[in-house]
């Protein structure tokens, strides 16, 4: 075997992973909580109203919030209503919906990156704990990401869905659906607290335990 891996005969490279996931260490206190939810306020008052009680139940409980960076739909709902009750409010958004005037322009503090991509991570290294909130693609995109990263074992940070008035039903059963066809474990399945109340939600997400994961699918390890 040649330097880095490769092989005698000028075959492909091979990497071979150092070590292998290791098991959730506890989680540590709370300090920020990213809002995955809507740039659309839907059709019910309720999502707004919720968009709202979120935020002010984080600046209550002196957490910072943690979002996208819009002032519009229910992102902004939720920054405004922590921005009015004292808490700290953090966006991240990529340069491209600056341009097109998308930005809050009344935060603590706006990162403006790249892309996309360099959006979530930012957001998720800016973070201790998530909600999702009602949203379309691009609410639904982030909290895959980053439950597939706790699936994964890339971080242990409690993540948790907001049902305000039966918006998730369907993908919560769809979940469960899941687990029954065994294309997701119980244990994973776990991993995403649902409640419909923002304040019992952030209970739980207080109390969170992160469980010790060493697989994710069926196929023996070698």
């Amino acid at each position: 075997m040649g330097e880095n891996g490769r092989g005698s005969q000028g075959g492909a490279r091979k990497y071979r992973c150092a070590n292998r996931f290791r098991p959730y260490e506890r989680n540590l206190p709370l300090k920020r909580v990213c809002i995955f939810c809507g740039s659309n306020e839907g059709t019910r008052p309720a999502y707004k109203t919720s968009a709202r009680r979120t935020g002010e139940a984080l600046a209550r409980r002196g957490l910072g919030l943690v979002f996208g960076g819009g002032h519009i739909g229910l992102m902004g709902a939720a920054a405004d209503a922590a921005l009015q009750a004292g808490g700290e409010v953090i966006g991240v958004i990529p340069q491209a919906l600056v341009d097109r005037e998308l930005a809050h322009r009344g935060l603590s503090d706006l990162h403006v990156v790249s892309s996309m991509h360099e959006r979530k991570a930012t957001m998720a290294a800016l973070s201790d704990a998530f909600i999702a909130l009602p949203g379309g693609y691009g609410t639904l995109d982030e909290l895959c990401e980053i439950l597939t990263w706790a699936q994964l074992g890339l971080h242990a940070k409690p993540c948790g869905l907001l049902d305000v008035e039966g918006y998730y039903d369907h993908l919560l059963a769809l979940l469960d659906h899941a687990v029954a066809q065994r294309f997701l474990r119980p244990e994973h399945r776990a991993l995403l607290l649902d409640d419909t109340d923002p304040d019992r939600l952030l209970d739980r997400l207080t109390a969170y335990q992160p469980p010790a994961l060493y697989k994710w699918i069926d196929q023996d390890e070698t």
